[in-house]
């Protein structure tokens, strides 16, 4: 299984990110500034220029000049550092320029204002200008290693800042990032330091805000795990504890018939040895299917039916189970369309129905209905038995817990009946009510189902 590391991952993104945006910033920003470098570079040498216009105007006027006038430069010429000018009348004789630009051509079709030219292998910025009667040009040009220089430089100090300001956002980032991955692993190693018998809930303190979903769920999942050992444990033991009676009826039974000194003797303590094992098996059975529905266990998947329709399937079954019982049993079934699940129905039937036949003395009757009432589906068993005591309602749905009579009689079973009814009710969202039964007497267990 391919595994990733978050850390690295945060690292990667976000020094990424880091790193593009202080790129993309620092590109902005330099090209923003040698344009701005660019358009002062030009308005000096326009306002050059017109100086300098203005100046050998006047002297011209003053003195008549007719020849060219050299002025010097201080320290060594060099063309491809100074500036050039050139003073051309209308005959394009030179008049004025510096030495540094006697011995290089300024082309003279230049176009008035702001153009770019080319001398001795170098770009040059140059500028023309004639004066109002265009009597004479100015010609004055600079070369772009001054603004090369001054874009290097400046390209050189964000660059370096620039590395300056990732290195500690490297840094910030790297930190942060180990901090809050500290906290996890402390809280990891908190879990991963449980034994199976330590299921204490994980702390909150000192875990940051987007961590206390993740530690609730596992302080929920060990609450639940809590609540499964103990139910665990506990039904276990009570287990234990039932089996004990059947299985040491089933022996004394076998001593006895061990012992029988006539055929009535042993047919006698064989029915009874068969009473005590269909009990164990009941029991058991009881035992398993309790088990499978155990809150923990997968949540059972319920699907659109009819309750009339289950009833219907099953109503022969239960005419022939009542027979043995001298009973009458009446199936009433009107339709009631609810979301449930068929097989654990069914054992919640059989359930309801073999306890009032058990219970109900004969003659007597028990009535199985289903309908719809006040817009939820209902199903309903009831029985003329003695029914049971109103302070024992709550108490018959816990584990084996066999239920009173109002008559104070306690019926033989191993009290897992309404237990298993009540888990598969809680699994369809049903609630239980236990009322009077048939004829104002008996027991009446009535199932309401959400509204569909």
């Amino acid at each position: 299984m391919q595994t990733w590391s978050l850390r690295r991952t945060l690292l990667t993104v976000l020094l990424g990110l880091t790193l593009a945006l202080w790129v993309g910033s620092a590109a902005i920003v330099y090209v923003e500034a040698r344009r701005e470098s660019q358009e002062l570079f030009d308005q000096s040498l326009t306002e050059t220029g017109h100086l300098l216009l203005s100046l050998v105007a006047k002297e011209a006027r003053e003195h008549g000049l007719t020849g060219p006038i050299d002025l010097p430069l201080r320290g060594q010429p060099n063309p491809h550092h100074y500036l050039l000018f050139k003073v051309r009348d209308a005959q394009q004789r030179v008049l004025y320029r510096n030495d540094a630009a006697s011995d290089i051509a300024l082309s003279r079709s230049a176009p008035d204002g702001l153009s770019w030219t080319t001398i001795a292998g170098q770009r040059w910025r140059l500028f023309s200008l004639w004066d109002p009667q265009r009597s004479l040009q100015l010609l004055v040009a600079e070369p772009t290693s001054h603004r090369d220089d001054i874009s290097r430089g400046f390209f050189y100090r964000i660059a370096l800042f620039g590395l300056l300001l990732v290195a500690l956002a490297t840094l910030a980032i790297w930190w942060s990032i180990h901090r809050v991955f500290r906290v996890l692993q402390a809280s990891a190693d908190e879990v991963s330091a449980r034994t199976p018998d330590e299921l204490a809930d994980v702390r909150l303190a000192g875990a940051p805000d987007e961590l206390h979903p993740l530690l609730l769920e596992i302080n929920r999942l060990f609450g639940r795990v809590r609540h499964s050992r103990d139910n665990e444990q506990r039904f276990t033991a009570d287990a234990a504890h039932e089996l004990r009676t059947p299985l040491a009826a089933i022996k004394t039974n076998l001593q006895v018939l061990q012992r029988a000194r006539s055929a009535d003797e042993r047919e006698e303590f064989i029915a009874a040895l068969g009473a005590s094992v269909e009990r164990a098996t009941r029991l058991v059975n009881q035992l398993l299917a309790l088990a499978r529905l155990d809150p923990q266990a997968q949540e059972t998947a319920l699907a659109p039916g009819d309750l009339a329709q289950l009833l219907a399937q099953q109503a022969a079954q239960w005419q022939a189970l009542a027979a043995p019982y001298r009973l009458s049993l009446a199936v009433n079934v009107a339709l009631a369309p609810c979301a449930l699940h068929a097989d654990s129905l069914q054992m919640l039937l059989r359930n309801l129905v073999e306890n009032a036949l058990r219970y109900t003395p004969a003659p007597g009757a028990v009535e199985i209905s289903c309908g719809v009432e006040a817009g939820r589906s209902y199903l309903c068993v009831a029985d003329t038995g003695p029914g049971i005591a109103e302070e024992w309602h709550e108490r018959v749905f816990e584990r084996f817990v066999r239920l009173v009579r109002l008559d104070g009689a306690q019926p033989p079973g191993s009290g897992l009946g309404l237990s298993i009814v009540r888990r598969i009710a809680e699994r369809h969202g049903a609630d239980i009510v236990l009322g009077a039964g048939l004829q104002g007497r008996g027991l009446a267990v009535t199932l309401v189902f959400p509204a569909a």
